[in-house]
């Protein structure tokens, strides 16, 4: 009989606690290790649901958004088209803008914030560029024709108030079964990573600009 999902990834688990024992022989380690194999064998053969992902990375932690730029560059070498649009980051006109738009037509991406909120100093104005930004995301969320769409720092639209909640729970019932929308910005709302399929939270430990006051550089930080 099949053991139930949450059972066998406890027996991983435990597998792997054991298995980095000090005091194990090679043989004993050999036969922890093709136990876990065999569990591993039944974890994968027993997940075999298939569905669009709703993905959101949040967290005060850096990484946010280069961890969703990798799931895309995975989309792309699978051949599928992708579409980024990127709520905040806009005036900077990103690194990530120029690699991406040599991917042609496979590749859609949109910069359309106007930078951080400190800059710019209008909340009208940020609000009419957010409900902008959120319009085009719109239009590649419904078009089946697009795999994965990234919303970069969108989290920070919705912690403004420049979107509402409601407008992003909306739209993302309206994506396709098959379509991966990935979320990215800190503080994303509960509300949102209740519907979320797959939520990372990146922990800050150490920053360079906070403790040793180096500023932000290519390469790193845009």
């Amino acid at each position: 009989m099949t053991q139930p999902i949450d059972r066998l990834d406890a027996t991983a688990a435990t597998l792997n606690q054991e298995a980095a024992a000090a005091n194990l022989s090679e043989e004993q380690y050999r036969r922890k290790m093709q136990r876990r194999q065999e569990v591993q064998q039944q974890r994968i053969a027993d997940r075999n649901v298939e569905k669009g992902l709703v993905i959101i990375n949040t967290g005060n932690g850096k990484g946010k958004t280069t961890a969703a730029l990798g799931m895309v560059l995975r989309c792309i070498g699978h051949g599928y088209k992708v579409a980024i649009v990127q709520f905040i980051k806009g005036a900077w006109e990103p690194a990530e803008k120029a690699v991406m738009e040599r991917f042609g037509d496979q590749l859609s991406f949109h910069a359309m914030g106007e930078g951080f909120t400190w800059d710019t100093q209008d909340r009208d104005r940020d609000t009419q560029t957010a409900q902008a930004a959120w319009e085009t995301a719109l239009s590649y969320i419904r078009n089946p024709e697009y795999k994965t769409i990234l919303l970069d720092e969108v989290n920070i639209a919705l912690k403004h108030g420049f979107l509402t909640v409601e407008q992003v729970l909306a739209g993302l019932a309206e994506k396709p079964e098959m379509t991966h929308v990935i979320l990215t910005g800190r503080g994303a709302p509960p509300a949102l990573i209740e519907q979320a399929d797959l939520v990372t939270e990146m922990t800050l430990v150490k920053h360079p600009f906070r403790e040793q006051g180096v500023k932000a550089q290519p390469g790193i930080e845009y």
